[in-house]
């Protein structure tokens, strides 16, 4: 399986993931792109009852069941409030690091499915008048949306349809550079759907066929905590396609495949992490093994949940989770080939 043939269909695909707005709870249409996407190929897709997407893949076994996920789900805001002088105060979905969101373009879709355009400042957004201009913290009490519409009060904005509860919608900013890197608000984790996806590609283009039945969870809660905490019964053990750590005492980088050993909610599955290492190493894959204090994961939430399952943690290395992240192709591509192994592909 020579995964670096497929990186100009790995990248158009995750454009395409990248391009459907989809913040936790609002995720039906990227839900649908992925549905289209796995029909395509000829896998059968379903969904459970609060939108989370299966896609089950049959192997040459059927006396198991192994499970890949990743979530589709991503960070955003809900309007919270309307000034009086025509701005909007929010209130975050998920954990955007939010001095990094001063100064971007959103959109705001109302519950009827109206759309405004709008940016996000500081309450003192001008060096010219704000004595604080610099120094103003930057979280949602001093952050608001100012709407490109003509309005100065609340009843202005009001009349436009916008109401508390509509969401606020981040431009990601997605790019890839000549030099292989995929840059774009939203890796986590819709870099990780579009590697399960490729990966789906490559199967259906080269006849692979995995050792066991395999379901790939897509699911729509991770970044609010409980996106696989209901998972098809039959799935013995779970591999989670995450993003990887980069920084401080960790040792992965953009350019591998992170095998993460052990998160805030404690260590992952012995032998399933150890057997992910294994064949890491004995296939010459790229790979990092590191410690995330100050992460949790669709695994944690399936076992806090109470399913049945091992569950083991992987991912491309992502610098600046929860801003602007960045990875590489490599380390995407590494990642690819460790599910790949995992799964136990031949023809």
């Amino acid at each position: 399986m020579d995964v670096t043939t497929y990186r100009e269909e790995l990248f158009e695909t995750a454009k395409r993931i990248f391009a459907v707005d989809s913040p936790s709870g609002y995720t039906a249409n990227v839900i649908n792109l992925i549905r289209s996407m796995a029909e395509e190929l000829g896998y059968s897709f379903e969904t459970n009852r609060k939108g989370c997407g299966i896609i089950t893949v049959e192997g040459r076994d059927a006396g198991k069941t192994v499970g890949l996920s990743a979530h589709v789900d991503t960070l955003g805001a809900m309007v919270r409030s309307i000034t009086s002088d025509g701005q909007l105060m929010f209130t975050v979905v998920g954990g955007p690091i939010l001095p990094t969101l001063d100064g971007e373009y959103c959109k705001i879709i109302t519950r009827e499915g109206q759309t405004y355009t709008g940016t996000i400042l500081s309450l003192s957004p001008s060096v010219h008048v704000f004595p604080d201009s610099v120094t103003r913290t930057r979280d949602d009490s001093n952050m608001a949306v100012r709407i490109d519409e003509k309005v100065s009060s609340a009843d202005d904005v009001k009349k436009l349809g916008i109401q508390p509860g509509d969401y606020i919608f981040f431009d990601p900013k997605t790019t890839v550079t000549t030099s292989g890197f995929l840059k774009s608000r939203f890796i986590d984790d819709k870099g990780s759907v579009a590697c399960l996806m490729t990966l789906l590609k490559i199967m259906k283009a080269e006849g692979l066929v995995p050792a066991y039945r395999t379901k790939i969870f897509i699911s729509v809660y991770e970044e609010v905590g409980h996106g696989a905490a209901n998972i098809p019964e039959d799935v013995s053990e779970l591999v989670a396609v995450d993003m990887g750590c980069i920084g401080l005492d960790l040792s992965c980088n953009e350019y591998q495949v992170s095998i993460c050993a052990k998160d805030s909610g404690g260590p992952y599955d012995y032998e399933l992490t150890s057997r992910l290492i294994r064949l890491a190493k004995e296939n010459g894959v790229d790979y990092a093994v590191d410690i995330y204090p100050r992460y949790g994961s669709d695994v944690g939430a399936a076992l806090r949940a109470g399913n049945d399952i091992r569950g083991a943690l992987i991912g491309p290395g992502v610098h600046a989770s929860h801003g602007m992240e960045r990875t590489h192709a490599e380390g995407m591509e590494n990642t690819i080939r460790l599910a790949g192994l995992y799964l136990g592909l031949s023809k």
